[in-house]
């Protein structure tokens, strides 16, 4: 990876956020990507979190600030690396907010976790849920008729529910400092023989429910053990390196507002040892509720992230190209490498490796607090 490989197509003209580990500072660093230069923000706010919770973000981004080297030398490890782009911030996600994976799910829990029955499963719910589905607005009159016809049809399923229902599904995917940035390994329970990425955009929100950006991320799937019963959705969902975040955080400016994010593409390349390559495009207009109703049901009166949250917005991708054996759809091999891109946000890249081999997660809430302190920070938090 480069610096050019892996930020924005308009860098020069976006307002980049994230961490690095700075070999030099000895410990996790807020920092502002100018020029392919990475400046050190801890002299004004020691976590992200602290951060973006400030009033004057935007000055305190253009100050005259430390220069702790160039992208390429975090890249290639030469002054440290990347971290994923939050810290202390809750990590939620929305799922089945897309018609296509919320036909995906319903396969998965007609097919109970078991991937060779999915394809017979998918030719006969496709025609009926899939055409229903698309370009209904969830919590709509038209979403309403459509739950009473496939209700008479004894189609509905409680993934429906929350595709185009009025509550939309919000969970935990991952502990605050557990995620993973770019270029580091992604893991994949080794339960699982059906799973998959799920290339996402992920909004930024601050403490009191602003939106102030996005980023990229992987919401890595088990559906095989999802598929079993929603109610594993924690272990299918939350374990060692699952969750990856990155590479940087796009503040909403002039030149990239909330309209802009509504209307991007998120692509996803996956290339194995095996020769195996998918790729795809996932178009964000697509999606059945707005950005801002899925940050309202996360964050409001009635629940509330005093750190900030990041938001998975959910995807439209599941993958079905056979890989391992005809009518099996796609499964992850260890190797993989994972692109997830936007022109305007970056690429997230990552490779594939099983949880108990991955990098054990041990520099939790109190390590950074220890950290800071011993640096001299604690009191920029």
């Amino acid at each position: 990876m480069t610096a050019v490989t892996i930020l924005p197509d308009d860098a020069d003209r976006a307002t980049l956020v994230g961490r690095v580990w700075s070999d030099d500072r000895g410990g996790p660093c807020p920092v502002v990507i100018r020029a392919g230069r990475v400046l050190d923000l801890t002299g004004v706010s020691a976590t992200m979190s602290g951060l973006l919770e400030r009033s004057d973000l935007h000055a305190a981004l253009a100050a005259d600030l430390p220069d702790l080297g160039g992208l390429d030398a975090f890249l290639d490890g030469r002054a440290g690396r990347l971290l994923a782009p939050v810290d202390l911030q809750a990590i939620k996600a929305a799922g089945v907010t897309f018609a296509d994976s919320m036909l995906e799910r319903v396969i998965e829990e007609q097919a109970r976790g078991d991937s060779g029955r999915a394809a017979a499963i998918r030719a006969r719910l496709a025609p009926v849920i899939g055409d229903s589905l698309r370009g209904v607005a969830a919590g709509s009159d038209k979403a309403a008729a459509v739950k009473a016809l496939l209700q008479q049809m004894d189609l509905w399923s409680q993934y429906l529910e929350v595709g185009i229902g009025p509550d939309a599904e919000i969970f935990t995917k991952a502990q605050p400092m557990s995620a993973v940035g770019c270029g580091d390994l992604v893991g994949i329970h080794p339960i699982s023989d059906w799973n998959n990425p799920e290339p996402e955009v992920v909004l930024v929100i601050r403490s009191d429910g602003a939106i102030l950006g996005a980023t990229l991320g992987n919401d890595v799937n088990l559906r095989d053990v999802e598929g079993r019963s929603a109610l594993l959705l924690g272990k299918a969902k939350d374990n060692n390196a699952s969750c990856a975040l990155g590479p940087f955080i796009r503040l909403f400016d002039d030149g990239f507002t909330q309209g802009d994010l509504e209307q991007a593409t998120v692509s996803l390349r996956v290339e194995g040892q095996d020769g195996f390559q998918m790729t795809g495009d996932s178009p964000m207009a697509a999606i059945s509720r707005t950005p801002s109703d899925l940050a309202a049901q996360l964050l409001n009166r009635s629940h509330q992230y005093p750190d900030g949250a990041v938001l998975f917005l959910g995807t439209m991708f599941a993958p079905v190209k056979d890989r391992r054996a005809p009518g099996q759809g796609f499964t992850h091999e260890t190797g993989d490498r994972v692109e997830i891109a936007s022109p305007r946000l970056g690429r997230l890249v990552n490779w594939v490796e099983r949880t108990d081999r991955c990098p054990e997660w041990t520099f939790g809430t109190g390590a950074l607090m220890r950290n800071l302190t011993r640096r001299g920070l604690a009191e920029r938090i």
